[in-house]
């Protein structure tokens, strides 16, 4: 097939020897199969902002660092620099977090290359080499349910314990090859540790997969893994083979009404004793 405009500078370069066809086309980019050498592997093409419906959210870049300075300012300023500024670090956040995360031992497509907005990645097939459906699409038992939840509930583990949380995990964002599902699509992933809104998109991240495995076993909708999860990651207890119960106890300790009173007051005294002192001085 005719190759996108901007897969033509990968053959030029001699990255891609062919493309395929078109693998799917959405919100954020289109993904081809291609041909490199003797490897069958799949380009993501990201459309330019102006081209396509999913927009950037801060919640999703609070925290990501921009090295040079005069990015960063242009990016604020919201300039025609700043705009392909920020179009390159939302994209380079998915390739970052894809390197980060198969060094982590996450299930994600292994990234090989990121040229000129188009990112080379492996194909993920089921057990006929076929392109892998994504999870919404397969047909599950309660069993199969239950082991895809607790597989991805792992991950969701393995990707914090790596200081990534996914932002936007659904259904739609699993594909499920030979083995299992294969967690996909992070230009949204943020640093857990830079992030206010962290605690917020892990649990809804969960929530999701609960919801959703939970329509095939119901059982899952009463669990807590989310907040199980948080509460571990900032306690430091969180490591990539933690035992979850998927129950959590918030425990409330009552106020002391009275100890917060005395300190209010304590602090009410002490700035009027300055406030006296400096008077005094004053006139000396």
């Amino acid at each position: 097939m005719t190759p996108s405009k901007r897969i033509k500078p990968l053959i030029q370069d001699g990255l891609i020897n062919e493309v395929i066809r078109q693998l799917k086309s959405g919100k954020e980019a289109s993904v081809y199969v291609v041909r490199c050498g003797d490897e069958i592997r799949c380009a993501k093409v990201y459309k330019e902002a102006n081209k396509r419906s999913f927009h950037q959210n801060t919640d999703y870049t609070e925290g990501r660092k921009v090295k040079n300075s005069r990015r960063a300012r242009a990016m604020l300023k919201g300039t025609r620099y700043g705009r392909k500024a920020q179009e390159e670090s939302w994209q380079n956040a998915e390739v970052d977090a894809l390197y980060r995360l198969a060094a982590a031992g996450v299930r994600v497509p292994k990234p090989y290359n990121f040229h000129e907005g188009v990112l080379l990645m492996d194909l993920v097939t089921d057990s006929n080499g076929i392109a892998a459906p994504r999870l919404n699409e397969i047909v599950l038992t309660a069993e199969l349910s239950r082991e895809y939840h607790r597989i991805l509930i792992a991950e969701v583990v393995r990707m914090l314990c790596a200081g990534i949380i996914h932002g936007d995990l659904s259904e739609y964002n699993v594909l499920v090859d030979s083995i299992g599902p294969v967690i996909i699509d992070l230009p949204q992933a943020i640093n857990a540790a830079a992030n206010n809104q962290a605690c917020t998109m892990l649990l809804r991240d969960v929530e999701n997969l609960t919801i959703y495995f939970g329509q095939f076993a119901p059982e899952l909708l009463v669990t807590s893994y989310g907040r199980e999860i948080w509460s571990l990651y900032q306690s430091g207890q969180l490591h990539p083979e933690s035992i979850l119960t998927g129950h959590f106890e918030r425990i409330d300790k009552p106020v002391d009404i009275q100890g917060v009173l005395r300190e209010i007051d304590e602090t009410l005294k002490e700035e009027e004793a300055r406030k006296l002192y400096r008077a005094l001085h004053a006139h000396q």
